[in-house]
């Protein structure tokens, strides 16, 4: 059984940042009895009916809510029912957006009552929460292609702490980085010669934690010589994205020299428009080829539609013999308009915003270095593409990628028991609130609670 936890608590030395470990107190609450931030299903039977909402809602003030937050006896039925308000809100402003619908006087002013009430960086889970979607939504009313820009990049500093942190807070990153490596072990077990392209290689983690077990399966023989091609960007970031892949390449370079792991590091860059074309792979032969594509994951940034098809594309165009998916578990485009859409987001990051709260309750300033620097900006990026998605009809975005990888001819390949037990091992370093469940029979899913959050696929194009 090729298990990787080895490297679960400690990260390499690349990448430490921090002495405290991920372990999180337990809890008695039975997480199969799903509570929310706020009970969002109380209104769905009635979520058109939003004019009417308004006049109670803006009754709310920060003064009364620092009242309400004093009020030992009754603090958590105030918080429930301001939060409830703060939903009803958050849907009228994205009602009166819907296209054939629109009252954009009605947006703002909803949002002007909201920036009073919320804010990002105080106040309890749904406020903070209601504050990050309500700047989504006024960036729509603004026509902003986005709700940040390139100016808003936060210091690389603290990027990497708070990407060590939400390591320790959460398990999704290593959930997502320990299934594909433990499917790739599995499938390379006897090969000599092994090459990985990455979809979006980031900061390298994933790959310092396989280098190790490689390097540790067989203590008198060299592993299998890997080989890792990173794609860069082009654009306007090309520049800083061509740097960041060289410099995670020469940290994992200089790491697997340290562990006496065979191991080369590539780079393919991608068309201007971010399209893979296969013909601009190296192939070597006799090397077993893997594709790895993260997708949504919370420290990672939106790739385009376009840009992940070519990906994939490629893959099957190749006939390789493994390719790792992980992506979000929201509504698609073409599940509902983007009311339905933007309600299912909501739903989803309560459930995100909640797992943190228990996982470090008593460490806002982790909690707010992470919502600032990666949960804030997913949030706006959601929103907008969900609404350009809507008035585009961009095909691309319908259905989960794992759906469209089934259409497309891939077959999945079954998750092994080794894998599953690796994953509950993992959540059990963790709040049990987290649970993971095996759909099919190549895909495990992260859930917090009933909510699912992340999934993980394992297919190959190969005949």
């Amino acid at each position: 059984m090729d298990i990787i936890m080895d490297t679960m608590m400690d990260d390499p030395d690349f990448l430490d940042f921090s002495d405290h470990s991920t372990t999180t107190p337990t809890s008695d609450e039975d997480w199969n009895l799903w509570s929310p931030l706020v009970d969002l299903e109380s209104f769905a039977a009635d979520q058109h009916d939003f004019h009417t909402l308004i006049d109670d809602a803006v009754v709310l003030t920060p003064d009364q809510g620092a009242a309400e937050e004093s009020d030992s006896t009754g603090g958590d039925a105030c918080d429930d029912e301001k939060g409830l308000r703060l939903v009803h809100l958050l849907m009228a402003t994205a009602e009166a957006l819907t296209a054939g619908t629109e009252s954009l006087d009605l947006a703002r002013a909803i949002l002007v009552r909201l920036n009073e009430l919320v804010s990002p960086t105080h106040g309890t889970n749904i406020e903070r929460l209601a504050a990050h979607f309500s700047h989504a939504l006024h960036h729509l009313l603004d026509g902003s292609a986005s709700a940040h820009t390139t100016t808003d990049h936060p210091h690389i500093t603290d990027m990497l702490l708070a990407f060590q942190l939400l390591q320790d807070m959460s398990p999704s990153v290593k959930f997502a980085h320990f299934t594909a490596n433990q499917a790739i072990l599995e499938a390379v077990a006897h090969e000599k010669r092994v090459h990985i392209v990455d979809f979006d290689v980031t900061e390298g983690a994933q790959w310092a934690s396989l280098i190790q077990a490689l390097s540790s399966k067989n203590k008198n023989l060299p592993g299998p010589h890997l080989r890792l091609t990173a794609l860069s960007r082009g654009g306007a970031a090309g520049r800083r994205s061509i740097a960041t892949v060289q410099e995670t390449g020469r940290r994992l370079t200089a790491f697997a020299a340290s562990v006496g792991q065979p191991f080369s590091f590539h780079q393919c860059r991608l068309d201007p428009d971010e399209t893979f074309r296969p013909s601009s792979l190296k192939l070597v032969r006799g090397e077993v080829l893997v594709f790895n594509c993260m997708l949504h994951l919370p420290h990672l940034g939106f790739r385009a539609s376009g840009s992940v098809a070519s990906f994939l594309k490629g893959a099957k165009e190749l006939n390789l013999g493994l390719v790792m998916l992980v992506e979000e578990e929201v509504a698609r485009v073409g599940d509902a308009g983007f009311v339905g859409l933007f309600m299912d987001l909501l739903h989803h990051y309560s459930a995100v915003f909640d797992s943190l709260e228990v996982g470090f309750p008593m460490q806002r300033w982790a909690r707010a270095l992470v919502e600032k620097v990666f949960l804030g900006p997913r949030i706006a990026d959601s929103v907008a593409r969900m609404y350009r998605s809507e008035e585009e009809e961009e095909e691309e975005e319908r259905g989960s990628w794992g759906e469209w990888l089934g259409a497309a001819g891939f077959r999945g390949v079954p998750v092994s028991f080794a894998n599953h037990c690796q994953a509950n091992l993992l959540l059990g370093l963790f709040n049990d609130g987290y649970r993971v469940e095996e759909l099919g029979n190549n895909r495990l899913v992260l859930g917090w609670k009933s909510r699912r959050l992340l999934s993980a696929s394992v297919w190959t194009s190969g005949s």
